[in-house]
């Protein structure tokens, strides 16, 4: 069976995603930067589905360490999975220069950085597949939240750029791009049940794109329009409008 490897397993949709892939019994590598918080997951998932799961260290923002870390891994991974993300209140981001660098090289530069090395492998290999969590946020520029969806902008528009290289190497680059989701990182916010995806949802669309080969998935398929409609409105107007 195929492996799986999913950079930020200790996030809720990160667990979840794993417990996906396990049940359908693809072996698992799961990473994160803190190993101890996914021992459990590890033990559940070899016990429970009975896949082979390995833990491994992974920090997105030492971007020195991905080579090594993707060379230490025991086997190569048939699929990667990239779940994490930073997501903090965008005023304070604006004030706080350590918070604005950490949204930019975990939503960013930390993603591409090792996304960059596993696909030049895959496409070495003339097989794999990709499939990152990007995000809603970076279709158009808010003032709610400019910092975090410039970042997620960059990232899926360099999906976006490899998918198109990768084709014809037999690779596949997919892009999931849930909406809100009831996580730890959003348990502060109001959110709408009617728009809000659980992990759970957000996991059936990462099977569904990398076994199917979609490219683009919105988890709940109305954000598709929200978003349409939101970048239709003239910069003039949109600019007056605080959403």
């Amino acid at each position: 069976m195929a492996t799986v490897l999913i950079l930020g397993a200790t996030s809720d949709i990160g667990q979840a995603i794993a417990v996906k892939f396990a049940k359908k019994g693809y072996d698992l590598q799961l990473a994160a930067r803190n190993i101890n918080d996914i021992s459990a997951l590890r033990s559940d998932c070899s016990i429970r589905y009975g896949v082979s799961c390995t833990v491994h260290p992974f920090d997105a923002t030492a971007t020195d360490s991905h080579e090594p870390f993707y060379a230490s891994l025991p086997v190569t991974p048939d699929i990667t999975v990239l779940v994490f993300g930073y997501m903090d209140e965008n005023e304070l981001v604006t004030r706080d220069s350590k918070k604005l660098m950490n949204t930019i090289n975990v939503n960013y530069t930390g993603a591409v950085s090792v996304l960059n090395i596993i696909s030049r492998d895959y496409i070495r290999r003339n097989k794999g597949v990709i499939a990152a969590i990007s995000s809603v946020a970076g279709e158009r520029g808010r003032a709610a939240n400019y910092i975090y969806g410039s970042a997620k902008a960059g990232l899926t528009a360099y999906l976006s750029g490899l998918r198109n290289e990768a084709f014809s190497h037999h690779v596949h680059v997919a892009t999931i791009l849930p909406g809100f989701v009831y996580t730890r990182m959003t348990e502060n916010m109001k959110l709408s049940p009617l728009l809000t995806a659980t992990p759970d949802l957000v996991a059936d669309a990462v099977f569904r794109a990398v076994t199917k080969k979609k490219d683009i998935i919105y988890v709940k398929w109305f954000w598709k329009w929200i978003m349409f409609i939101i970048r239709s409105i003239p910069e003039f107007m949109f600019k007056k409008m605080k959403i």
